[in-house]
């Protein structure tokens, strides 16, 4: 007995030194970001570029109607929002048509998406979207994201470059009444975008998207086989960054920060779109996926003080990475993202970071996946729905 836990002491203490090497990492990564962030121009192209936003929807979202409303008050000069839906009785449809209302000067089309071509319904809608989108630049975000009124243009600035093929933001969570919303947006803020920030430094740039905002080139999408060639890809917007920087063109992550407003999630809920988002990553990036074993830094610092029965020095341990977790939290969270919930609920942290050491030990081991209360076999990052 006392070999084995000497034995998982030595783990745990392993452990511990990767993951305070990569929370050091997250940091050096936020800061020279910061640093960027710094002393990039915000000022318009000479020639700002005429952009289409396409919109896929299906059902409600919190605060759906002001996060569309954000989209109507661009400070750009051409643009226009086409919104998709597979029926006219989606009650999105009642909150664009309200748009429609409000801003009559704006162009803003819904189209119907009849026909369904593939397992991802938001990408099979975007396919049958492109078709009525009048600019040959083109945005997709997702229907939860809300803008500021200098969006537009922040974000198209760099395709002026034809070596930029594709812009992506980073994005904050605005969390709901629940526990599970709460934890939800302290992972995107405090822990998925700290790991894209070290992806940016690590591989001299991104090669992949993130849904908060895909920006890009319709012959560039042409090029890569359309938005047909990703419709049963369960990671979309992944799939299409990587296969536009496989062009050789380079993927910007924009200094510009979105928002989302998450559902007030039960705890079911929240773990069932946990282990999609998880299933999905691991599908798309395995190696990397599965490297995330040596940077839960909380998980092992708990680990070796059981494991050591307590010992003063096991204590130290939990406090140094816990003290470089929150360090990281509030650098990421608070300084690049600028999310003021950060430091509201910031005593959860060690609870949304155990809770994330059972999901990546979920997804090792299936293949089934909820996406809008619809139930999806997922093999080699592909969507086959389960019938009832």
């Amino acid at each position: 007995m006392h070999s084995i836990l000497t034995a998982v002491q030595i783990v745990a203490v392993v452990g511990i030194i990767s993951s305070s090497l990569y929370y050091l990492l997250c940091l050096w990564s936020a800061f020279r970001f910061l640093s960027g962030r710094g002393r990039t121009s915000v000022h318009p192209t000479p020639v700002q570029l005429p952009i289409s936003i396409l919109k896929p929807l299906k059902g409600i979202d919190p605060e759906i109607y002001e996060s569309f409303r954000s989209h109507c008050l661009q400070d750009y000069p051409e643009y226009e929002i086409i919104f998709g839906v597979n029926e006219l009785k989606d009650p999105a449809v009642a909150s664009v048509k309200a748009l429609q209302q409000e801003f009559p000067d704006r162009r803003i089309q819904i189209v119907v998406s009849a026909k369904t071509l593939g397992a991802n319904v938001k990408v099979s809608n975007l396919a049958q979207m492109l078709r009525e989108a009048h600019y040959e630049y083109l945005i997709v975000n997702d229907s939860d994201i809300r803008v500021e009124p200098d969006y537009l243009r922040r974000v198209t600035a760099p395709l002026a470059d034809s070596q930029i093929g594709m812009v992506t933001c980073l994005y904050r969570g605005v969390a709901g009444a629940t526990l599970g919303s709460r934890l939800e947006s302290l992972g995107v803020s405090t822990d998925f975008c700290a790991g894209v920030l070290v992806a940016l430094q690590l591989e001299g740039g991104i090669r992949f998207g993130l849904g908060s905002t895909l920006a890009f080139r319709r012959a560039d999408l042409k090029k890569i086989g359309g938005f047909d060639s990703i419709v049963d890809h369960l990671a979309d917007d992944y799939e299409l960054g990587k296969r536009i920087a496989d062009l050789g063109l380079d993927v910007k992550l924009s200094d510009v920060v979105v928002e989302t407003y998450l559902p007030p999630y039960p705890l079911r809920d929240f773990l069932a779109h946990q282990l999609r988002w998880a299933r999905g990553v691991r599908d798309a990036r395995a190696g990397g996926y599965l490297g995330l074993i040596f940077t839960f830094g909380v998980f092992w610092a708990s680990l070796v003080v059981v494991a050591s029965n307590g010992a003063l020095w096991s204590w130290k341990a939990l406090a140094s990475t816990l003290f470089l977790r929150l360090a990281v939290a509030l650098v990421v969270g608070c300084s690049v993202l600028r999310d003021r919930q950060v430091l509201k609920y910031a005593w959860l942290i060690p609870l949304r970071d155990l809770v994330a050491v059972i999901v990546w030990i979920m997804s090792l081991g299936g293949h089934t996946v909820i996406w809008r209360g619809d139930r999806f076999r997922l093999k080699d990052g592909k969507l086959t729905r389960i019938v009832p």
